[in-house]
């Protein structure tokens, strides 16, 4: 759980904003509800000087006081780069120099790495892709940093299924991310079938969130977060966390949903009945299951679930996690109005 510049900022980013991010997240309860890091995407990147050592551009001085500063505030500092000679916005890549980077990496403090396949592919085939990402996770188990690897490679080359092997922790699984109904409901709702890769220290991840950023409604945000939940994938706001709406604020720090992404058992959730515009997904938890009810029509529609197919049987609690509401005990199933574009998210057990 964390931000990420990219959604918000693209590559106009600096220190000073970084810090104000983190400061935001302290203050607006984020950290309470337990989002931890704060992820620089492309933009901080310059050039290499003599020695090959990878320099940071006019906007970032000091990076190694950057991550004292973020620590300090209890949280965890995220950076970016990629396995190609330049990144996806034309800055100073990683190729040929995976140990070095590495190895100042975890000098500066860093506590994760997005590891952007880009321009990689001027330089190797798909097939090599999972050489590619073990240079780089052998090269951070070297520099002996706690680094998070994230394998941002667009769903390409199976890496659901050699991801940990190489030292991953999470695996792109479509491309980029918009802020729209359209681009969050297919790559979310095509997430299903992943849900067999996921476990405890291996998630999938779908892309950041857009909550916030202003071009879906509350309800479509709402889906948008439970969606992520529902599959545990991380949690990575891409908002500017300085000035967030009442509205916004309670979707990215709704502990009862958070609750559900971050469940120990690390199980994936899947679609378990579909009909017409609605869909049923089913998640196991540590204690109980969620099940979330989803209309991905335009008009409100009554969406049922038979606790059969979500893998339960006989009355079952209920409750609601985003009115915080409990519902009873319900024999048999469950059914509810759920507005267009909208969910109903539960947590079902006795």
């Amino acid at each position: 759980m964390g931000w990420n510049s990219w959604n918000k900022f693209r590559t106009r980013i600096d220190d000073k904003t970084v810090r104000e991010i983190a400061d935001a997240m302290v203050a607006n309860g984020m950290k309470d509800a337990g989002y931890q890091y704060i992820n620089i995407d492309d933009g901080w990147e310059w050039k290499r000087d003599e020695s090959g050592k990878l320099l940071t551009n006019p906007n970032f001085p000091d990076m190694k006081a950057l991550a004292a500063y973020v620590h300090s505030k209890g949280l965890k500092l995220g950076i970016y780069s990629s396995p190609g000679p330049t990144t996806c916005g034309g800055y100073t890549g990683s190729y040929g120099h995976e140990e070095q980077d590495a190895k100042m990496w975890t000098e500066w403090g860093i506590d994760y790495l997005k590891y952007d396949w880009c321009s990689a592919s001027r330089v190797w085939k798909d097939e090599d892709m999972r050489a590619v990402y073990q240079r780089m996770g052998e090269a951070l188990r070297k520099a002996g940093g706690k680094i998070v690897f994230s394998l941002c490679q667009y769903g390409r080359a199976g890496a659901g299924e050699w991801g940990p092997l190489v030292g991953g922790n999470l695996w792109r699984t479509t491309g980029d991310i918009r802020d729209a109904y359209d681009s969050m409901a297919t790559i979310g709702f095509a997430m299903s079938d992943n849900a067999k890769f996921t476990r405890p220290g291996w998630w999938l991840d779908p892309d950041m969130l857009e909550v916030g950023n202003g071009g879906m409604s509350a309800t479509e945000y709402r889906t948008h977060m439970s969606l992520w939940a529902m599959v545990g994938s991380p949690l990575i706001a891409g908002n500017d966390l300085r000035g967030m709406t009442p509205e916004i604020h309670d979707i990215l720090t709704n502990k009862e949903v958070i609750a559900v992404d971050q469940d120990r058992a690390g199980k994936g959730g899947h679609r378990v009945a579909q009909s017409g515009e609605t869909e049923v997904w089913a998640r196991p938890l540590e204690h109980g299951t969620a099940v979330a009810l989803f209309n991905k029509g335009t008009s409100e529609a009554e969406v049922s679930v038979k606790w059969a197919d979500a893998g339960l049987k006989g009355k079952q609690k209920v409750r609601d996690l985003w009115s915080h509401s409990d519902l009873g005990s319900k024999a048999d199933g469950f059914s509810a109005k759920v507005p267009g574009h909208g969910v109903v998210m539960l947590r079902v057990g006795n």
